[in-house]
């Protein structure tokens, strides 16, 4: 049996290989172990329940477990309207739900209603062999995994020899009684608490450890997993030996073969950051290593409370490491202050420059790429180090072209290019320094590049691989029609593809079909890494044949799974529009009709307004701003590059180097069925709304944003406003001067702070115009929190987003607002924004008004909508064939 692989999904897929890291389940969506969700699910307030497990994901669960069992609580009910709601939403729905409860009633209405494969947790032998059997031929049937506990008719299995025995009787039972897909077991051997004092309790951890090593050697494709958190039960009260203990279980589970579990990520330290004396401690009880070891730890653990800060007197004392061990510290963690110093000492030591790159540099970078691959460095560390590197590697330039030495050799040559039409590169230049971190020569073409050039270079430099960025929607259409171009040219180079807008089902589904090369979809920049690496392997037939045949079954799946939803004909959404009593509804007249200019904002008006969440989520460090800064596994570095970034935006205020425009207007405005007709300095315009289509069930209305403006034949006037912002200008000439001094960590900040500007100013505007310009909230008064969530009257939709996913409507921003006349902002070919820090949309200021995401549309509405806009059918397939259900 090969590839017998752990497989499940939400809308995406998660296939557990032995080459993946730990998988992570966030466990805040359950009543048991949260009192706030508890509270959320008694009170019915769903939404605010559907934020926690967006939390969740944002915060890096790969699954999330979702448990309703609450004495109070009908279970069933709120199990199947939870995941029902979870499945309209796609940036949770994409990870694979665990279905949690002791109740088999809960879980099979859960598993009736879960999209994807799930995951059952659990099942076990506590109620005998038959109803064992049942429940698992039912999980089977249902297409799932499941958890089985080590539990059986005696109890659970409290040593060594009895989790065995019953994970062995259970997998048997299983596999050959039932046909369950053996990869489709996990077991839970139990985790229980250690230094309780107890005699019998004392190996309560290594039991597991040599548990876990049992069945993953003796019973085949099975996984484990466990909840970890309950190792610590005994030291409630004290954080700092409680998260040594996680994280040190977790390092000898993981490499006993637990290769999955729930871990609260506020709760475990960096396993390499734990004080030697601590981790001492802690693996003597976790180990069983002393007979008084709990003892022990009982006594240090009143120690350490709070204490989490080296001696700063010893900072330096990696300076008297030896020359290799000096380098690679620096690079390790991005200082510079001596890398000159010790590459001239290098290049000394050898007989031509060139080793010094090849070898002490190298070395170091060896180690950084390690620690960034296994977890314990994050991207804003490894550009700090890229940054060292470039350092030291200019400083030794002058050096090799006197010695005429030849380049140094690399890992393979990388095209990357932001395709034709799209301004946004934050990504793709991280994803190229990360590269550049691990021995890869990378020829960046930057913005807006056109494919026949894309095709030019990557010929005349004789590429290994091309990567593709892009952030808006229409850079999909661009990266297929160079796929289907390459494919013509018959070359033989593998594509990668990435970007926000991208996605494994749009490289599956639109891209991979039309070239014949290996085509992969990668979404961080450290499994860049690791596909490059399997591209350029020496054989590497057997890894491009797993991604194809994985890609053309997501395809099938995915057409397939489209196929099956059902749409109704757009008149029929019509008649099923969100319908507004406009006799009742308030309607507030704008104190301000017509456009306005705002020429140089003041920045220091925006700092309030900033969401510094995405800001951190751009550097792969995932978490909400600011408890992001106090995490126990991203809080150093989040911290770091927070300070980092505060005295560059410090710099940009004082020095003015970055300069802030709008212009805005609000106009009369009435809806004509889809299309909203604005009345601006005497003309009229029309701006085209997409409906959504999806079936709905009974009472749920089929919306489009032209439902919440007054209809022309109510009789009532209403109002609409639009606008354009941009923190851009001047971003662009302070990246380019940061690349030429080799400071690549600095250039994308730069770029970084611009987007939260920009973000900002859209954030501060918009309260001034509901509070001032338009007026119709001129009591509200809410937090920076409260703006981030969103909580006022009405919304601020924007072309390209899910309410209005057609960017052809910025064009009609632009003539009404004449935003380039005024303030300079641009539209590429592709619609997309120059300068890119830019922000532009609609003010809905109805009470009713709320954000949606449209979905799929079929032909009817596609020729309607063409029909409205007067192009041809070609033109609108070209700008929306990403929401055109196959």
């Amino acid at each position: 049996m090969e590839n017998r692989y752990l497989k499940l999904s939400g809308l995406e897929p998660l296939i557990i290989t032995p080459e993946s890291n730990f998988i992570n389940v966030g466990e805040r969506t359950n009543v048991t172990g949260s009192r706030r969700f508890l509270r959320l699910i008694k009170e019915e307030k769903y939404g605010e329940a559907l934020a926690v497990a967006r939390d969740q994901v944002e915060g890096g669960a790969q699954i999330l477990d979702v448990n309703m069992d609450e004495g109070m609580l009908d279970g069933v009910h709120a199990m199947v309207t939870f995941l029902n709601l979870i499945a309209s939403e796609p940036d949770i729905a994409r990870i694979p739900i665990m279905i949690d409860s002791s109740k088999w009633e809960i879980i099979e209405a859960g598993l009736q209603v879960a999209q994807g494969k799930c995951v059952v947790n659990s099942i076990s032998l506590k109620e005998g062999e038959e109803a064992f059997i049942r429940q698992a031929k039912l999980i089977k049937r249902y297409g799932a995994a499941t958890i089985v506990m080590a539990f059986d008719e005696v109890g659970q299995a409290d040593n060594y020899e009895r989790r065995i025995e019953i994970c062995e009787r259970s997998y048997r039972i299983l596999v050959d009684v039932v046909k369950f897909p053996p990869e489709d077991i996990i077991f839970d051997p139990n985790i229980f608490p250690v230094a309780t004092g107890m005699e019998e309790h004392r190996k309560n951890a290594i039991d597991f450890f040599r548990a876990t090593k049992w069945i993953r050697t003796n019973l085949p494709y099975a996984s484990v997993s466990g909840g970890v958190s309950n190792v610590s039960f005994s030291f409630r009260g004290n954080n700092v030996v409680r998260e040594a203990m996680h994280s040190a279980f977790l390092y000898h589970a993981i490499q006993h073969g637990m290769n999955m579990g729930i871990v609260n990520p506020t709760m475990l330290e960096v396993y390499d950051e734990i004080p030697k004396d601590l981790l001492e401690h802690v693996e003597d009880v976790l180990l069983d290593r002393r007979d008084d070891a709990t003892e022990r730890l009982l006594e240090f653990a009143e120690t350490v409370k709070g204490i989490k800060k080296e001696d700063s007197s010893r900072q330096l004392v990696w300076r008297e490491n030896s020359l290799q061990d000096r380098i690679t510290h620096s690079l390790v963690k991005g200082i510079d202050a001596f890398i000159e110093e010790d590459v001239e000492e290098a290049r000394q030591s050898v007989e031509r420059p060139i080793e010094v790159i090849e070898g002490h540099l190298m070395s170091g970078m060896n180690v950084v790429g390690d620690l960034f691959g296994s977890g314990k460095m994050f991207l804003p560390q490894v550009v700090k180090s890229a940054r060292v590197m470039k350092k030291a590697v200019a400083y030794l330039q002058p050096f090799i072209e006197e010695s005429k030495d030849s380049a140094a050799s690399s890992a393979g040559k990388i095209l990357m290019a932001t395709v034709k039409g799209d301004v946004h590169d934050i990504g793709k230049n991280i994803v190229s320094v990360v590269l550049g971190c691990n021995n890869y020569e990378i020829v960046d073409l930057g913005v807006m590049v056109p494919p026949e050039k894309i095709i030019e270079v990557a010929q005349k430099e004789q590429v290994d691989v091309i990567g593709l960025s892009g952030l808006i929607t229409p850079s999909l259409d661009e990266m297929v029609y160079l796929a289907n171009e390459m494919e013509k040219k018959e070359m033989n180079i593998p594509l990668l593809i990435g970007g926000a807008t991208t996605s494994k089902a749009h490289t599956a589904v639109k891209i991979a079909p039309k070239y014949t090369n290996s085509v992969v979809h990668v979404n961080d920049a450290s499994r860049a890494v690791t596909v490059i690496g399997n591209l350029l392997q020496e054989n590497n037939t057997i890894y491009k044949e797993e991604i194809r045949s994985e890609y053309n079954k997501f395809r099938d799946q995915f057409l397939n799974r489209t196929k099956q939803k059902n749409y109704v004909t757009i008149e029929e959404a019509r008649k099923n529009k969100f319908q507004i009593n406009w006799e009742t509804s308030e309607i507030t007249k704008p104190d301000f009709l017509g456009s306005y200019v705002i020429e140089n904002l003041d920045l220091n008006l925006l700092m309030d307004y900033i969401d510094w969440s995405p800001f951190f989520r751009s550097w792969d460090l995932h978490g909400k701003f600011p408890d992001i800064l106090t995490d126990d596994i991203v809080g150093k570095q989040a911290t770091e590059l927070y300070e980092d970034a505060k005295v560059l935006l410090n710099q940009v205020i004082e020095e003015k180097l970055l300069k802030a425009k709008a212009v805005f207007g609000l106009f009369e405005a009435n809806s004509v069925e889809d299309d909203i007709v604005v009345n601006a300095d005497g003309k009229e315009f029309t701006f085209l709304t997409l409906r959504q289509q999806l079936k709905k069930r009974e009472g749920v209305p089929n919306i489009a944003l032209s439902d919440f403006i007054a209809p022309k034949d109510s009789g009532i006037q209403d109002y609409l406003g639009t606008f354009c912002v941009t923190a851009g200008f001047g971003t662009a000439e302070l990246a380019t001067e940061y690349e030429k001094n080799n400071d690549d960590y600095n250039s994308i900040m730069i770029k970084a702070i611009a987007d939260r500007f920009a973000e900002a100013f859209a954030e501060y505007l918009h309260e001034e115009v509901r509070k001032k310009y338009w007026g119709y909230a001129t009591s509200e008064n809410l937090s920076n929190e409260e703006l981030i969530k969103e909580n006022y009257k009405g919304i601020r939709p924007a072309p390209g987003y899910p309410a209005c996913p057609d960017h052809l409507e910025k064009n009609t921003i632009w003539d009404v607002l004449k935003v380039e006349e005024k303030i300079g902002v641009q539209l590429t070919e592709s619609l997309a924004m120059w300068p890119a820090a830019s922000v532009s949309g609609y003010y809905f200021g109805n009470a009713e008004a709320k954000y949606f995401g449209l979905g799929k549309i079929k032909e009817d509405q596609l020729k309607d909508y063409t029909e409205r806009r007067g192009i041809s059918e070609d033109l609108t397939r070209k700008w929306l064939s990403h929401i055109i259900a196959d």
